[in-house]
């Protein structure tokens, strides 16, 4: 097994028992987003650098403490939600390190020189030496992120003097931190400075309330330069919303781009909302999922934007209690918004009926979508059918997730039957937890045989076993293939399937990621899977094996082919 101070092959963390599996897939059964996942299943932004689970943070290093906040990837399927998790509960589940994925200067840039323009540090407890030394840089750098500093009210005084003094501000983020009402006040002061430049403020997760409304207010009022806003995480409330919006309708503010989610918004917030979106010509953005606006707060919502000239590029309501009775107001937007480019719909009960209603939109000249989020949305093989109109005649769409809906194999079926379709350029499909078996592997085998747009594919938990991956390792074995990302966690796979996939990996000239967490495999499947990936003809650049145990010896093995072979990363 992969010992607890395993070396830095192993780049990702162990995770084990509950919270642990919980971890993985990305949420309990109440998710942060709620959801990817099926609401009786353990769940799943996605996140690409992680197979089977989210990605808990990327840093460049092990940080010197646990994240004040772990972000964990809530639901079955792609897109979504973000569920903060206590330090305490991070710390008794989290082994050595977490996932690297960047270098080292994308957590502490080199701010530090005379010549840097951004100051970028991630959970770091910062002395009061430290803090003193980092005082002058902010005063210099276009660029401050502060995330997870331990920043509270305490420091804000200097932060506020600090920005006061830097004309070349031009993003601020300090997410995570425990700045307070009081605090969040201090440090818009100093973006309240007539040489304040600032374009993107982020105070996502910093305990403000609807007390900050106000001030928040006068800072948009005050920054005509300002275009991104992100409030996430911070229980302003309606009456904090409503505070908000004064400003927002301020001739001098242009901000193109808002993010509220996990806000404490019901429907009240969504008339001030609406006449922001009526008032503003900018918007480009609009985040509100994980809001329990419902039915009625959707259509407000959908009616401002429609009565406005914005060029709406992205559009978020996961979580927000819509129903299929909001899908024709979705429609239209999505016939009239040419510059939409993603809708997230994730866990809302649309039903087979909504997607009906949606696709007229989906199917407009005028739409040219590209991220379309449907997990857990009560879907069938039936809502399938519209889907597959949209895929055969829709050549925009590149990504598509339907996980955590019962499609079944007829509804897998189906769709492969769209994907083999030429004008059909899907990159990205999400079918996880979507009760399919076996029987549905032949379809998705000959589909990536003959697919050559498809690039990622998520089919965990799904009961494949080794019959359904010996179906997709022929096809994906074929000249030509595209697939670069195979996720098969918890598919019931044995060492059987191994030799399967071992054999593949030496015959694909694509395949870079392969995920195969939480099945039934032995060091003598993982064996088989080395032997070929260390074939220097061989492509693959990870493999994941969360809950895969083996012994010393072959941990000795594993070492061996890092050191032979230092492009393929094994994240267990």
């Amino acid at each position: 097994m992969c010992p607890r101070g395993h070396s830095a092959l192993f780049d990702h963390v162990r995770t084990r028992g509950a919270l642990g599996r919980r971890l993985r897939w990305g949420r309990e059964d109440a998710t942060g987003t709620a959801p990817r996942g099926a609401a009786g299943q353990e769940g799943h932004k996605d996140w690409r650098n992680v197979n089977t689970g989210p990605t808990l943070c990327i840093i460049g290093r092990a940080p010197a403490k646990v994240p004040a906040q772990v972000c964990r990837h809530a639901g079955a399927g792609k897109a979504g939600g973000l569920l903060p998790l206590s330090r305490t509960a991070v710390q008794q589940c989290l082994g050595r390190t977490l996932e690297p994925g960047r270098p080292r200067s994308r957590m502490v840039s080199s701010a530090h020189s005379p010549l840097a323009m951004s100051l970028d540090l991630h959970y770091e407890q910062l002395s009061d030496t430290q803090w003193t030394e980092l005082l002058p840089q902010m005063q210099q750098c276009q660029v401050v992120r502060l995330v997870d500093c331990g920043i509270t009210e305490g420091r804000c005084r200097d932060v506020s003097s600090a920005l006061q003094d830097n004309p070349a501000l031009t993003e601020l983020n300090l997410c995570s931190n425990e700045l307070g009402d009081a605090g969040t006040a201090l440090v818009l002061q100093g973006l309240q400075s007539p040489t304040c430049k600032i374009q993107k403020l982020s105070l996502q997760s910093c305990c403000l309330t609807e007390a900050s409304g106000g001030a928040l207010a006068s800072v948009l009022r005050a920054s005509p330069s300002l275009r991104e806003l992100d409030l996430s995480y911070n229980p302003l409330g309606d009456a904090g919303l409503r505070l908000l919006c004064e400003g927002l309708l301020d001739p001098q503010c242009h901000v193109e781009r808002l993010q509220l989610q996990y806000c404490g918004l019901t429907a009240d917030s969504c008339e001030p909302l609406a006449a922001v979106l009526r008032a503003r010509p900018e918007t480009r953005e609009l985040a509100v999922s994980n809001n329990d606006i419902g039915e009625a707060g959707a259509r407000v919502l959908c009616q401002g934007l429609a009565d406005s000239a914005c060029p709406l590029e992205a559009l978020k309501l996961e979580s927000c209690g819509l129903t299929s009775a909001n899908c024709q107001d979705l429609s239209g937007l999505l016939a009239t918004k040419a510059e939409l480019g993603t809708l997230e719909l994730g866990d809302n009960r649309l039903g087979d009926a909504g997607v009906a209603a949606l696709c007229p939109g989906l199917l407009s000249p005028g739409c040219q979508l590209k991220t379309l989020w449907l997990w857990e949305c009560d879907i069938t093989a039936g809502g399938c059918r519209d889907l597959c109109r949209v895929l055969r005649d829709k050549g925009s769409l590149r990504e598509l997730s339907v996980a955590g809906n019962e499609l079944r194999d007829e509804g897998a079926r189906l769709l492969c039957e769209s994907l083999r379709e030429p004008r059909c350029r899907l990159q990205s499909l999400w079918v996880k937890s979507c009760s399919l078996t076996a029987a549905c592997c032949p379809h998705v085998g000959a589909m990536l045989a003959q697919n050559r747009s498809l690039q990622e594919l998520q089919l965990s938990n799904n009961q494949l076993g080794d019959a359904g991956v010996g179906e997709l390792c022929r096809g994906l074995g074929q000249p030509g293939t595209t697939l670069r990302v195979l996720w098969l966690g918890d598919c019931e796979v044995t060492d059987e399937g191994c030799s399967s996939l071992a054999s593949l990996l030496l015959a694909s000239r694509s395949l870079q990621e392969l995920d195969l967490s939480n099945n039934c495999v032995s060091e003598v499947g993982v064996l088989k899977l080395v032997e070929s990936a260390q074939r220097p003809s061989c492509t693959l650049e990870k493999l994941v094996l969360y809950d895969t145990y083996w012994t010393e010896e072959t941990e000795d093995r594993l070492q061996a082919l890092a050191e032979k072979k230092p492009s393929l990363k094994i994240i267990c």
